[in-house]
């Protein structure tokens, strides 16, 4: 059977995954010391392994000029990506190949990227293994793969709770999947509740069925009853992914690559006394209690010298993707959260703030920010990132290539945000990769598109005629005055928060 017991009743969310970017994969890739592709971005060759519905491949080929190939086996997914880049005319080909066909095809360029986000985790040995045979056959040396999956430790002890829902929904009756899922969560509760040990002895997992419950069906359909799940340790997919010649390189988390905010003192020297990458890699998934990793691989990987990674850094420009009022003061990661030094990052918070958000480079922001030294910025900026406060950003003349092609695709995003409330995420010439932007402000925006003169009037008009009100506080706010009212308050936020940081991203 073509879907090879995947799940293919039920379509994946639209979810956008950062991580996917080629802008912020060079980025990982550079502060972790490491030498990559060197194409400038227009001439990036780029491939995606099973790209759920698309959302990321169109953001990234319609914001970053280059060849994009992506392969999803679900041929609604294929359809739906392919109509977005229709909309947008981005450089993409997106097919609906399974991994064995796309690994038999003659035509595939080299590329400089191979990405897949989770599909490890939930396919078989044997697709695998034609992950890597694509690797190996069509990765470029120097070339950069990317990959995320389910890894033990971190998900050991709620192994078995998966094996008890996929049990239940696979052996206690017929119906529609989302059906299946929620009398097999009721289950498995209905077990916590008559006091089975497993349970008592692993609190943590009793916690986590808790949030399964509160998350979206179609999420879950894909994450958890796949015929195939295998989170594994690292030293394994570092082993089977020898094979295509591709060596670990770091983490693609801008957050795990700093060891002050996730390991102990102790833990650091251990760690620092082990100098092999693959058992250092495993004990670290232990000291942070790892259970999702984000890794970079590299076919063919080269230490930058420090000069010149260096030099490479002060080039990188960076632009913020908050309001200058919401810098953040904290930051989390395994050790908790940490407070962010006031006296380095307010200046570099303000310094990118400056000349209307516009991006500036580390180099000019060394400039700006006078009494902290380059190596405070390059940090600051990596925690910002990772967190979500700024992004790395293109190049001038790669933002003005990618205008035309971001602008059509945002428009039919916003168009389809009319019926749907699907996509969160609109695509950014200046970053070149996807940035949050919820339902209301991206129906605001296609009001601007549309010269509507009264947007919260509009937008009312969109959901009451298909029957819908706003949620607040989680009541549905009755009747049009509410509701208008509502729609004002919130348009006006969007116009003094919100509206100024898209338009220096290049999307309003």
């Amino acid at each position: 059977m073509w879907t090879e017991g995947y799940v293919s009743g039920i379509d994946y969310t639209h979810g956008y995954y950062p991580e996917l970017s080629p802008v912020r994969l060079q980025l990982s890739a550079l502060t972790a010391g490491y030498d990559v592709f060197q194409s400038t971005p227009g001439s990036v060759n780029y491939l995606e392994l099973g790209f759920g519905q698309g959302l990321s491949v169109n953001i990234h080929a319609a914001a970053t000029a280059g060849k994009f190939w992506a392969t999803d086996f679900n041929p609604s997914h294929a359809a739906n990506a392919q109509s977005m880049a229709a909309a947008s005319g981005g450089e993409l080909t997106a097919l609906d190949n399974s991994f064995a066909e796309l690994a038999a095809r003659a035509d595939l360029p080299a590329f400089d990227i191979i990405a897949l986000h989770g599909i490890w985790s939930w396919v078989s040995d044997e697709n695998r293994a034609n992950i890597a045979d694509i690797a190996k056959r069509q990765l470029k040396p120097g070339g950069l793969f990317y990959i995320s999956y389910n890894v033990t430790p971190g998900w050991s002890p709620a192994m078995p709770l998966r094996h008890l829902l996929t049990q239940h929904a696979e052996r206690s009756g017929q119906g529609a999947i989302a059906d299946r899922i929620n009398n097999s969560l009721d289950f498995a509760q209905q077990v916590v509740d008559a006091g089975a040990a497993y349970f008592k002895a692993n609190p943590a997992v009793v916690e986590r069925l808790g949030k399964i419950k509160d998350q979206n069906r179609n999420y879950l359909a894909h994450e958890y009853f796949n015929a195939d799940w295998h989170p594994m340790p690292f030293s394994q997919t570092a082993t089977l992914l020898e094979a295509a010649k591709l060596s670990f390189a770091t983490s693609a988390d801008l957050l795990d690559q700093v060891d002050a905010i996730n390991l102990s003192a102790d833990a650091q020297k251990i760690l620092g006394e082990i100098p092999d990458p693959m058992l250092r890699e495993t004990v670290r998934d232990y000291f942070v209690n790892q259970q999702f990793r984000r890794d970079i691989f590299i076919k063919g990987a080269r230490r930058l010298p420090p000069l010149e990674r260096m030099r490479r850094l002060q080039a990188k420009a960076f632009a913020l993707l908050l309001g200058p009022e919401d810098r953040p003061e904290k930051v989390t990661g395994s050790l908790g959260e940490a407070a962010l030094q006031e006296a380095v990052y307010k200046p570099v918070f303000d310094a990118l703030a400056s000349d209307g958000q516009s991006p500036k480079t580390i180099a000019q922001l060394h400039a700006l920010c006078e009494g902290v030294d380059f190596n405070q910025i390059t940090q600051a900026l990596q925690v910002l990132a990772g967190s979500g406060a700024v992004a790395p950003a293109q190049d001038k003349p790669a933002i003005q290539s990618a205008r035309k092609t971001t602008k059509l695709l945002n428009s039919e995003l916003c168009r389809r945000a009319e019926a749907s409330t699907d996509v969160n995420h609109l695509a950014s010439p200046v970053t070149g990769a996807g940035v949050q932007v919820n339902r209301f402000e991206q129906l605001f925006l296609r009001a601007t598109e549309l010269k509507e003169k009264d947007a919260p009037g509009y937008v009312w008009r969109v959901l009451s005629a298909q029957g819908e009100s706003i949620l607040k506080d989680g009541k549905a706010l009755e009747g049009e005055e509410e509701n208008l009212a509502e729609l004002r308050a919130q348009h006006d936020l969007f116009e003094r928060k919100r509206l100024p940081v898209l338009k220096s991203l290049g999307i309003a």
